[in-house]
């Protein structure tokens, strides 16, 4: 969740590539580049390497170029049927199911772009940024230069404070960030359990002014073209809703789609991470420790695999990005069974109790921001 685009910080000489996801090809098909992690580096990293055996010998893998073949071909038609309605259904306040349907839709492609962000979709990394291009700059008017230059970080540093910019936003994720905190998220901070949902209408338009800043500030590759597509994107989608709606009509379709695009999209990110161990920068935490402790399965069936893209396996996801997406679901016995052998914890649970864990867990984090915080400084530490 970015709401206030504190991503911005994530430059690419910041150690994080812009284009690292998309452009560098892994031994260890893990999407990352071993960590440092201390003394325990080699030993744990033999033990990612058992997993990693164990998987590729699967073949989970390898490209699924027919699935993604008709996953595209179906999102791309409901993208032109949706806009389609859009024009046929003229002004008419039944464009408001139009606005949530195109909401859905801009999720879905926002999904497959994360896939070849990930080099999950093609085996050629230019074709992977190009559609990544299409889809999301585009379609949708998201940056991909910007999405991976910042995912690429976060799946280096997942929940790490003050190294993964997914948790360095507007919510505190640890009780110690939200006690120290002395701007204006403090207030933010208190409530957040309560905020939490009502922010993620803002997503898009946060998501929006990040790629637009990006591109703007940074010395991406393709800049230009990243430019041109948004800009192409932003007069595309104005022109044609101010042109078939009333100005009044148009203002609201637009509130409607981006405000639920966001929710959409950060009610998918939210279980992932939010209530599972929060990390220090610097720790000594190994590759496949940090990977597993930090993320959290959700469980549901076919409909939950479809509505969260795939990212309702976020343990097999972590451990291995490029894994293509319908591969997650095999992959999810064989990486539980493996910490099961290692007494590493692993976390999956519904949907519903999901989101109540990460709710719970911000409440417990804002507490340390309300009046009378300070008493309790002892105790912050691992909320």
């Amino acid at each position: 969740m970015v709401i206030d685009s504190t991503a911005d910080r994530v430059t690419p000489s910041s150690g994080a590539g812009t284009s690292a996801l998309v452009a560098e090809d892994r031994d260890d098909a893990s999407g990352q580049s071993p960590i440092s992690t201390g003394p325990q580096t080699k030993t744990r990293g033999s033990e990612f390497s058992v997993l990693l055996r164990r998987v590729r010998e699967a073949g989970l893998l390898d490209r699924r170029s027919r699935y993604y073949t008709w996953r595209i071909a179906l999102t791309a038609l409901a993208f032109v049927g949706g806009w389609t309605a859009f024009v046929l259904l003229g002004d008419s306040w039944w464009q408001l199911g139009v606005a949530a349907f195109l909401a859905a839709v801009f999720a879905q492609l926002a999904f497959l772009g994360h896939d070849a962000g990930h080099k999950q979709i093609f085996a050629n990394r230019k074709a992977n940024y190009a559609f990544g291009a299409i889809a999301g700059n585009l379609a949708i008017g998201l940056s991909i230069g910007w999405w991976v230059a910042n995912h690429n970080r976060h799946h280096a540093h997942p929940n790490t404070e003050g190294a993964d910019p997914d948790v360095m936003g507007v919510l505190a994720y640890s009780g110690e960030r939200a006690r120290t905190d002395r701007t204006f998220r403090r207030f933010i901070f208190r409530y957040q359990a309560w905020l939490f949902f009502p922010l993620l209408l803002l997503e898009a338009g946060s998501l929006h002014f990040a790629s637009v800043r990006a591109v703007l500030r940074w010395p991406i590759p393709n800049r230009v073209l990243e430019g041109a597509l948004l800009a192409a994107h932003f007069v595309g989608y104005l022109a044609t809703v101010f042109l078939v709606l009333s100005p009044a009509n148009a203002l609201v379709f637009i509130a409607v789609q981006q405000g639920l695009f966001g929710f959409y999209m950060g009610c998918t990110f939210a279980p992932n991470h939010k209530g599972m161990e929060v990390l220090h920068e610097g720790n000594s935490v190994d590759f496949l420790r940090r990977q597993v402790l930090t993320s959290r399965n959700v469980i549901g069936g076919p409909i939950i695999d479809t509505a969260m893209g795939g990212l309702n396996y976020q343990v097999e996801h972590h451990l291995f990005p490029s894994m293509p997406r319908p591969n997650l679901r095999r992959a999810q016995p064989i990486v539980e069974q493996f910490c099961a052998e290692r007494d590493i914890p692993y976390l999956q649970t519904g949907l519903i109790a999901s989101y109540a864990q990460a709710l719970a867990a911000l409440d417990a984090a804002g507490r340390f921001a309300r009046p009378g915080a300070a008493a309790n400084s002892e105790t912050h530490a691992g909320v």
